[in-house]
């Protein structure tokens, strides 16, 4: 397989990038990209998109994450984790488990968050780490990000375990500064681990290990269609399905009562997955993001000869 995702166990000391790009390598893929970067001293689920499932990786991006994190309380550090200098102690006050999930329950919701310093988002075209190893602290907007759910696993001394499941753009390094602040301390990640992308199981994973000694045959490939399951899906007869390949809007009896600008999954004549549409109207649909080679099969190019 050469269009698909593959679910990769991401391994300690390894940034996302580098991740990807042995992935690419090792089957052999003239085009990959990684969904959701995990920093190097993270570990777990870095979905990988191998050539045309490049094309799906936006739609990827919205699912919730699951971390399992812990917290050293009473120290802060200048990245949030142990990678950084301590800049920073403070007493740890005697904790309960009912006063934790007190405090816990307050990030539960839609909230706002102040993106670190050792972060890749970009200001004037410079990435914010770049600034922050220079010494420089620049302001930055808070976002909006959503927590559905947060708990506390374990709690040992200075040590508290958390799971959380997050919306995108939640930096799990933040969420702890501000839980251990909230406990009436500081703190700083210790270890972290995403443990699935929704809508992905964890029994998908596979290891760069595996991946070279297999060279991507037999795994447990994500197929494109499956990997955007959890949209609607509008089905195209021959004509319509030609028609959408040729790039035009084309009419749609199913989408007739789905939302403006609602993204869906097309499929043509034989179930064969197309890509991606948009409601343009009630009841049309625009392409979106077609597979070329599956597209090109309702396509066909014109013929050359006489």
């Amino acid at each position: 397989m050469t269009d698909g995702i593959l679910l990769l166990d991401k391994p300690l000391g390894l940034s996302s990038t580098a991740a990807g790009l042995r992935v690419r390598r090792l089957v052999g893929a003239s085009k990959a990209g990684h969904v959701g970067s995990l920093d190097p001293l993270a570990t777990g689920m870095l979905p990988i998109c191998i050539g045309e499932g490049t094309k799906l990786a936006s739609e990827i991006l919205e699912g919730d994450k699951v971390y399992r994190f812990q917290i050293s309380l009473g120290q802060r550090t200048s990245t949030g984790d142990v990678e950084g200098e301590v800049v920073e102690n403070a007493p740890v006050p005697p904790l309960a488990p009912g006063a934790v999930e007190e405090v816990l329950k307050h990030f539960v919701g839609d909230t706002l968050q102040i993106p670190p310093m050792y972060s890749a988002i970009k200001q004037g075209g410079v990435p914010l780490y770049r600034r922050a190893r220079a010494g420089e602290v620049v302001d930055r907007p808070p976002r909006k990000i959503r927590i559905e759910s947060i708990e506390a696993i374990d709690l040992k001394g200075p040590l508290l375990d958390c799971r959380a499941i997050c919306g995108k753009g939640t930096y799990i390094r933040v969420l702890a500064e501000d839980i251990a602040r909230g406990l009436g301390t500081v703190g700083h990640v210790t270890s972290l681990r995403r443990e699935s992308v929704q809508p992905f199981g964890r029994d998908r994973l596979v290891t760069l290990e595996q991946i070279e000694s297999t060279q991507g045959i037999g795994l447990p490939w994500v197929t494109l269609d499956e990997a955007v399951g959890h949209l609607r899906l509008v089905s195209l007869p021959p004509e319509t399905a030609r028609r959408m390949a040729q790039g035009q809007v084309v009419e749609a009896p199913e989408a007739l009562h789905l939302a403006l600008g609602e993204t869906v999954r097309l499929q043509g004549p034989g179930s064969i997955f197309m890509g991606l549409g948009r409601i343009a109207a009630p009841g049309r649909v625009a392409p979106k993001r077609l597979v070329a080679e599956k597209a090109s099969e309702y396509n066909p190019r014109p013929s050359t000869r006489p």
